[in-house]
């Protein structure tokens, strides 16, 4: 069974303009930008077919060729990675699509192999994401993030099968004092998707939901026209996980580097 790592990256982020391209410093004092260090953490996965960049600026394009990428290049009316992935998808053939996003360079190589695993051993599962348990440490980013008035990451909760009841960049569910302490009852959403060619031609052809509109939330789509999403649990085993959402990520994702090194 085929699968290819896609890795969608665009420019005009309403949030934080030209991030693909920003810069992040390694603990050996080099720099690399973030699409590149998102491409090395796609090749570190065994089992790969192909990885590929998806983009509809030159800019990133040139930057992914000048570090050895693939590229293809998609619509400017793609309006987020899970269209992007689609129109690309229908190009390539696999029959599992992994959509790393461009903004996740901590993604360890076993987020993705349980993805594909998943889909493997149950062929009724058309789309899967991975969901990690908070830490203390990644609670306190998200509250923190909320008290600031910033994005940050995204919550999960799920049924007692593993799928998907909603998504949210609230933190979901509500916690009292007494239950944040140790590790907080809370997932931690990765933004990493394995799909099946069927949920990706759905996707594309289905209107923005109004759920994911409200939320900013792509895989909401799927949620509001009834396609389920397997939500995998995974472990950090150590390694800190945190998407670079804002400006204000740069010195959290450069810190967990320091600590990996």
């Amino acid at each position: 069974m085929s699968v290819a790592i896609l890795i969608p990256a665009r420019y005009a982020s309403t949030r934080y303009p030209g991030k693909p391209l920003a810069e992040i410093a390694l603990p050996d004092g080099t720099r690399k930008s973030l699409i590149r260090l998102s491409w090395e953490a796609a090749q570190a996965v065994p089992g790969i077919d192909a990885v590929h960049v998806l983009t509809d600026d030159a800019r990133i394009r040139n930057a992914a060729l000048g570090f050895g990428a693939s590229v293809v290049m998609t619509s400017p009316d793609c309006r987020n990675g899970t269209e992007r992935c689609a129109e690309a998808a229908e190009r390539i053939g696999a029959e599992i699509v992994v959509n790393l996003q461009g903004d996740a360079p901590l993604t360890p190589p076993w987020f993705v192999e349980a993805l594909v695993a998943e889909m493997r051993a149950a062929p009724g599962v058309q789309v899967a994401t991975p969901v990690l348990r908070c830490d203390a440490t990644t609670y306190a980013h998200f509250t923190e993030d909320r008290r600031q008035g910033r994005v940050g990451g995204t919550t999960a909760v799920f049924d007692v099968h593993g799928d998907a009841l909603y998504f949210s960049k609230e933190v979901i569910p509500w916690l009292d004092s007494a239950k944040i302490a140790g590790a907080p009852p809370v997932w931690h959403h990765i933004g990493v998707y394995a799909y099946r060619q069927a949920a990706l031609s759905a996707y594309r052809a289905w209107p923005v939901g109004r759920l994911e509109g409200l939320e900013g939330l792509e895989q909401l789509r799927f949620l509001e026209h009834g396609q389920k999403i397997r939500c995998v649990e995974v472990e950090a085993h150590g390694r800190v996980f945190w998407e670079l959402n804002n400006p204000a990520d740069i010195p959290r994702i450069e810190a967990a580097l320091r600590e990996m090194a």
